[in-house]
C-alpha cells in the first residue's frame, strides 16, 4: 500500500505558474503509475495527466503544453507543474496511484491523496 500527501496548492491569478506536489510514503512511487486528477464545485472528476513506471506521460487535451507531470523516484515524490493558468484550472487536485506489472499499469487507481486547492482568478 501507499499513502499520499499533497502539497503546493495556493492562489495564482491568470497566466501565473503553480507546481504542486505528492509525497508517497509506505511503497516508492517507482513501483507505480501515478496520475493527477482534479474536480471542480458541480463538476465530475477528471484525469488531468499520468506517468508510468517507465517515466511515460499523458495528458488530457486541456491542459497539453500547459503542465508537466513529473517524478523524483530518490526524492518518492510526484509533481505537476503548471503553467499558463486559466480560470478554468480552477479545481482540488488530487494525487494518485496505481500498481504496475513491469510497465503495464494497471486499469484504475487505487490509493488517492487528500487534495490541494489550486485557486486561479
Amino acid at each position: 500500500h501507499v499513502q499520499l500527501v499533497e502539497s503546493g496548492g495556493g492562489s495564482v491569478q491568470a497566466g501565473g505558474s503553480l507546481r504542486i506536489s505528492c509525497t508517497a510514503s509506505g511503497n516508492a512511487v517507482s513501483r507505480y503509475c501515478m496520475g493527477w486528477f482534479r474536480q471542480a464545485p458541480g463538476k465530475e472528476r477528471e484525469r488531468v495527466a499520468d506517468i508510468d513506471v517507465s517515466g511515460g506521460t499523458d495528458y488530457t487535451d486541456s491542459v497539453t503544453g500547459r503542465f508537466t507531470i513529473s517524478k523524483d523516484n530518490a526524492e518518492n515524490t510526484l509533481y505537476l507543474q503548471m503553467n499558463s493558468l486559466k480560470p478554468e484550472d480552477t479545481a482540488m487536485s488530487y494525487c494518485a496511484a496505481k500498481g504496475a506489472v513491469g510497465n503495464w499499469c494497471l486499469l484504475e487507481y487505487k490509493y488517492w491523496g487528500q487534495g490541494t486547492q489550486v485557486t486561479v482568478s
